[in-house]
């Protein structure tokens, strides 16, 4: 299929199809998209299952000027009517172009319909304002840094300044870095488990916790064992299972004043129930 026929298909769409089109290509709906190859070319795909959900999300129910859709029969009803249009196009997927993880091979479908279980190649790549934008941030720092001797005199000099500023904070992480190593491995010779200065340098926290606290012992993490349920109630003591059942003991005196010649004798009391 020629590009010159897909644009003149997809020019053919209503707007609030377009509308459908652009929601699922922008992914703010969830639609979970692949890569693959078609003619030898990657390119990005979907299953069926996946654009029904981003039609049932709410992200897909606060838009405006699109098809009102409210249970999985009409997403379907929806996107297979998107079809004609070439936004998309069913594709049957076979084997990866090289290893397990790489991406697999694509084919277009004689028939195509929409179906949930189906994979669907994209022929559209959306709005393009961002790939612009972007080409011209880059262009613009580009002729900046080629154009930068003819910069003003205090422009080149404040750039200087930030320049060794940020070049001084990496040294100084580095030499930081290097120091608390070292004191590290000293402490662990000398003072066993060892010492580290800011210990949660390198952890995910802001910038001012990073050095909070100055100095902690490495002791190892305490691993949180999972409680075990306690299996069924606690275990009864006899003389409470014997109450339940209707049974009292009694102690019995031997006449003995030694502990051992104390016998139990069990004797049967009637439910009162």
């Amino acid at each position: 299929m020629s590009q010159n026929g897909v644009a003149e298909q997809q020019a053919r769409a209503p707007a609030d199809l377009r509308n459908v089109v652009s929601f699922l290509r922008s992914g703010k709906g969830g639609l979970k998209n692949r890569t693959g190859v078609l003619n030898g070319k990657r390119i990005d795909y979907f299953k069926g299952k996946s654009a029904v959900k981003a039609l049932l999300s709410p992200a897909y129910a606060k838009l405006k000027n699109v098809p009102k859709v409210t249970s999985e029969a009409e997403a379907t009803t929806l996107l297979g009517g998107i079809i004609p249009y070439a936004y998309y196009l069913r594709v049957d997927r076979g084997a990866p172009v090289g290893s397990a993880s790489s991406p697999k091979h694509l084919q277009l479908n004689q028939m195509q319909m929409f179906k949930t279980e189906d994979y669907y190649a994209w022929f559209y790549e959306g709005s393009q304002w961002t790939t612009y934008l972007g080409g011209i941030v880059m262009v613009s720092v580009m002729l900046a840094a080629v154009m930068f001797p003819l910069w003003p005199p205090v422009f080149r000099l404040g750039v200087w300044y930030i320049s060794i500023g940020v070049l001084g904070l990496i040294g100084l992480l580095f030499a930081i870095a290097i120091v608390r190593l070292i004191f590290y491995v000293i402490t662990v010779l000398v003072a066993s488990p060892g010492i580290w200065i800011f210990p949660r340098l390198f952890a995910d926290v802001g910038f001012v916790d990073s050095f909070i606290p100055l100095w902690e012992w490495d002791l190892p993490k305490k691993k949180s064992k999972k409680r075990k349920g306690e299996k069924g109630s606690k275990e009864k003591s006899p003389s409470s299972d014997a109450v339940h059942n209707g049974a009292s003991i009694e102690e019995v005196d031997s006449g003995s004043s030694r502990p051992a010649s104390r016998q139990a004798t069990v004797e049967e009391v009637a439910d009162d129930s």
